[in-house]
């Protein structure tokens, strides 16, 4: 038996054992009093209002590390790549074949967060692709049911939890390239699901196509994600074009957003600019929007221009322009949520690494990036559609 097989199995026994012991209550994933360990320093606040307690404790987070892992890590052209090259569903799973994730190492990952001077760090626990880094009894598209036989959202959940890092969930709510009654494109647009022709025979068409079963599986693992890896800072869900599309009403969302609650009454639920206005706060994506609520608002970019999972085309960003990134969050009063995709074996790219590392150590002797009082307040969505509508004419 090997190195790299021996510390697997040993990262996936710890993780395992204690995510069970968090089931029963254990302070391993929070402090002695019940609270969080993320929200060490938030005691009072969280005793009279845990989910305000969250929302200060996010305000003044300021910077988290996003990561982009999964099966289109493999192939290293594009988180997309099942739709963007209408890989077959059945021909895509293959990949599931060979995801090992040998050198994904939550402590590594946790302890580069914390060299960045990073607050917290959010996860793909389920893409697009549909394929999930977590133990669900859901789906056997899984990474427990893979070679690697590892629940990755567990071991980071672990690693969070020993260093005061709030743990954020990604999940992909509005898209879903696998599951029969995902969204379609009759109803929800062009871009919900790979245009297939022959048409994909796996999915449910016609009055075969029943949505609320999806709904149904997305709720029951949300429900995974919030009982079995302790408290969680954030669920933040992503596909939001696809609901834009059609009647949005018919995802629940609110319901959704008050079981959530229900679960874990910390958590914070975002949906990327805001599909209800009910969220908790804003993530769109790259720029800042227009933000009138006075809701808490976080912009997620990325280490590599053009891809958020791994890409072998993509241009690193320099440190220089991550640094810019952060000036630009900290003048739209927001949070900057940093990604990298990590490579096929789950390690983190060099180039990340240095910018991240040399991210905190400028942090750390000139504090984060002021505002720019001088900066114009961000354009609204509407408002930037116009004008590049009448750029065209």
């Amino acid at each position: 038996m090997n190195h790299i097989t021996t510390r697997r199995q040993f990262l996936q026994t710890s993780a395992i054992a204690s995510v069970a012991t968090l089931c029963g209550r254990s302070p391993l994933f929070a402090q002695s009093d019940g609270v969080p360990a993320y929200l060490k320093g938030y005691e009072a606040a969280y005793k009279k209002n845990p989910r305000q307690a969250a929302l200060t404790w996010f305000r003044e987070a300021k910077f988290g590390l996003f990561l982009h892992y999964g099966l289109y890590s493999l192939e290293g052209r594009h988180e997309w790549l099942q739709l963007r090259e209408l890989i077959p569903v059945a021909e895509y799973a293959k990949l599931k074949d060979r995801f090992t994730a040998e050198k994904f190492d939550a402590d590594f990952i946790t302890d580069l967060a914390l060299a960045a001077e990073m607050r917290y760090v959010n996860i793909t626990t389920r893409h697009h692709d549909s394929f999930c880094l977590f133990a669900t009894k859901q789906t056997d598209f899984n990474s427990v049911n893979s070679p690697a036989k590892r629940d990755l959202v567990a071991e980071l959940a672990v690693a969070c939890r020993k260093k005061g890092l709030g743990l954020c969930l990604y999940y992909s709510h509005g898209r879903d390239w696998k599951h029969p009654h995902a969204p379609n494109n009759d109803q929800w647009g062009r871009n919900a699901r790979p245009r297939y022709d022959p048409p994909e025979p796996s999915y449910a068409y016609g009055q075969s196509h029943d949505l609320q079963k999806y709904l149904d599986f997305m709720t029951a693992q949300i429900t995974e994600l919030l009982t079995n890896y302790g408290p969680i800072a954030a669920i933040w869900l992503d596909g939001i074009g696809v609901p834009l599309s059609g009647d949005q009403t018919k995802f629940k969302c609110q319901e959704l957003y008050d079981h959530i609650h229900r679960l874990q009454p910390q958590v914070l639920v975002s949906y990327k600019q805001g599909l209800l206005g009910t969220e908790d706060f804003f993530a769109p994506e790259r720029k800042a929007v227009e933000n009138p609520s006075g809701k808490p608002m976080e912009i997620c970019s990325t280490l590599q221009e053009k891809s958020w999972g791994y890409n072998t085309q993509g241009r690193h960003i320099s440190t220089e322009e991550a640094w810019t990134k952060l000036a630009e969050a900290a003048t739209a009063r927001a949070n900057l949520l940093l990604n990298t995709g990590p490579r096929p074996d789950g390690s983190i790219p060099p180039e990340h690494e240095r910018v991240l590392r040399a991210l905190g150590k400028r942090i750390r002797t000139e504090g984060l990036p002021a505002p720019d009082a001088s900066a114009a307040p961000p354009a609204s969505p509407k408002a930037r559609r116009e004008k590049k509508a009448a750029s065209k004419r």
